[in-house]
């Protein structure tokens, strides 16, 4: 594999935009396929896996909120501090993740572990959903720093200009825990019949091996960061500067989850077959959402970079680029659901009844993307200027002030397709004053550009 670092300040914008997220997209994807995997295997179990795994997936969202957004802080800390030629805060920003992961991991495990059943209720677990809700769980905890140390490093490896060791963890994670989930699942060969319990303790196997070849990456002699022992040493002036951005896109990844909770909750009234269609939905709209995510990490280091170098021409050209491959993604994807809705359904469940609310969902809900997709390269632009607080009120507008009455409202009109439908309203709103905001960016890099 060829680990060359790049360049971000120089060459053209398209190739080492593709060649920045490239890695990003084809790691996103692979999750996100290896996701609808294990969605596929739960489903096939029994429906009621699928509802349970559904339940706990916004509690996983909030874990995954927080290893990103402090990744996200620390890869866009240590991009500017490249930029701006500061390598020494660049090499300590490398020492601080692994604080943050053993703390934060620890701390929030503790936490779910301390009351599992009660905080599953409040994420809309019904009793009988419950106890298979409460297995994979607690099941699932033990990875939790490994999945926060893996996230935190693969920022770290963009931030430097090394997607493919970021994407090729990504990959390998997904490999393990592909292989094992259908094995410990149904109890194939020599494994034991452990179903969802499985399930979760192939996640956790894979947690770990992943987060073992992230770390050897990060210390190899090419890598910029060079990591030494006195790296590690708790720095708050660092800490600080990582959640300067990266606490924002924390807040952003728990109201998203909150968003979960209120259609976990409000799919429960219509019943456990409404909530199984939400977690197909959320994995087969994640296939693209990911590849988006993907393309906006790529984005991000160039343009922390070409920030911190005041490259303020060639930083607006990549956002430009960036957004309008993102919209072209989301027209095809949107395309090609209306065509396959029905295939889609189908290979879920022979269930009739899920496969006709999954059908309907999925026609639906894809509307989001096409504006949902310029809006995430407009926010991934803030985030990586070091602008999180905006990116987080953008975003948390958004959720709070459209989404959630939206949920709220339309469902007594519409019935449970108004529950599908408040995604794409919320986002072609939101994408509004998303848009009104990006433009008022826009006149700050030409006036510097014109200085």
């Amino acid at each position: 594999m060829n680990d060359k670092i790049l360049d971000l300040g120089k060459g053209p914008i398209v190739p080492l935009l593709l060649r920045m997220s490239g890695p990003s997209i084809a790691a996103m994807l692979i999750m996100a396929f290896f996701n609808l995997i294990e969605a596929f295997w739960l489903a096939r179990l029994s429906s009621k896996a699928m509802a349970a795994l559904t339940i706990c997936f916004p509690i996983l969202l909030v874990f995954g909120g927080i290893g990103v957004g402090t990744g996200i802080g620390a890869g866009s800390y240590a991009a500017r501090m490249f930029g701006a030629e500061e390598f020494l805060k660049a090499r300590q920003t490398a020492g601080q993740v692994f604080f943050l992961s053993a703390a934060l991991g620890v701390l929030l495990a503790g936490v779910i572990l301390a009351a599992p059943a009660p905080i599953l209720k409040l994420f809309g677990a019904t009793d009988e959903i419950l106890p298979l809700s409460r297995l994979y769980l607690v099941t699932v905890m033990p990875g939790v720093p490994f999945l926060f140390l893996i996230m935190m490093i693969n920022n770290l490896l963009r931030a430097e200009g090394r997607p493919n060791a970021s994407m090729l963890s990504v990959f390998f994670i997904a490999a393990v825990s592909a292989i094992l989930e259908p094995l410990l699942i149904f109890g194939l060969g020599p494994f034991p019949r452990l179903e969802i319990q499985g399930a979760a303790l192939a996640t956790v196997i894979s947690q770990i091996s992943g987060a073992l070849l992230s770390f050897y990456y990060l210390q190899q002699k090419s890598s910029k960061y060079r990591l030494k022992w006195k790296h590690l040493r708790p720095n708050l002036p660092i800490i600080y500067s990582i959640y300067s951005t990266g606490f924002p896109s924390i807040v952003i990844n728990l109201v998203v989850s909150l968003g979960m909770l209120l259609h976990n909750s409000i799919l429960a009234g219509y019943s456990d077959l409404a909530v199984a269609t939400l977690g197909i939905i959320f994995r087969t709209n994640g296939l693209i959402m990911m590849m988006l995510y993907g393309f906006g990490q790529g984005l991000m280091p160039l343009v922390g970079f070409s920030e911190g170098a005041s490259l303020y021409s060639r930083l607006l050209e990549t956002v430009k680029v960036a957004v309008r491959i993102s919209v072209g993604i989301a027209v095809l994807s949107c395309l090609a659901v209306e065509v396959f809705a029905h295939s889609i359904a189908t290979f879920f469940s022979p269930d009739p009844q899920l496969q006709a609310l999954t059908e309907t969902a999925l026609r639906i809900n894809f509307l989001m993307l096409l504006t949902a997709a310029p809006s995430l390269m407009w926010i991934n632009m803030f985030i990586g200027l070091g602008r999180g607080i905006t990116a987080m009120l953008l975003l948390v507008a958004r959720d709070t002030l459209v989404l959630f009455p939206l949920l709220f409202g339309l469902p007594h009109l519409f019935g449970i397709t108004g529950v599908w439908m408040a995604q794409p309203l919320a986002n072609a709103l939101a994408f509004l004053f998303i848009l009104f905001w990006t433009k008022r960016q826009y006149r700050v890099f030409e006036s510097r550009m014109a200085d």
